[in-house]
């Protein structure tokens, strides 16, 4: 059984959530696996990552490259988990369908997008009923975040 984490972004984008979230999932020793909707937003996503911060170092890779499986934190477009990840992330139009062979799912989408919004809805409703623990974040005006419901 997977605990399904919804956030609903609206103080602050994307790019700035992604790496805080991620930064969390390797502090608690987990590898994740982050699945978009294009290659071009998952070499943006690539490309951020090294530079978001002066500070940081988030040590990640694309999907396929030769060293797939050694990698931490592993960006694709696909449905598989070549890094053995306990923790898959979703953005930018790739939606989980099932938690199974994850500890969490992490759904990220814009509150500013109607059809983003739409997307999450059902996708709340199509996992609501299975096994998995469900829980929705929504982003206050400055940028906390808000527990909105669980299932």
């Amino acid at each position: 059984m997977a605990e399904v984490l919804f956030y609903h972004l609206e103080a602050r984008p994307l790019e700035s959530v992604m790496p805080l979230l991620l930064e969390k999932t390797i502090e608690r020793g987990w590898r994740a696996v982050v699945e978009v909707g294009s290659r071009e937003r998952a070499e943006a996503l690539d490309a951020h990552l090294w530079t978001y911060r002066d500070d940081s170092f988030l040590a990640h890779g694309l999907a396929g490259e030769e060293i797939d499986a050694q990698q931490p934190i592993l960006i694709t477009t696909e449905t598989d988990n070549p890094n053995g990840a306990t923790v898959r992330f979703f953005a930018d139009g790739a939606v989980p369908q099932s938690g199974e062979g994850y500890q969490r799912l992490v759904y990220l989408f814009s509150g500013h997008d109607p059809e983003a919004v739409q997307t999450a809805r059902d996708a709340w409703k199509a996992l609501r009923g299975g096994a998995d623990t469900l829980t929705y974040w929504q982003q206050d005006a400055t940028g906390r975040w808000e527990k909105k419901a669980s299932a």
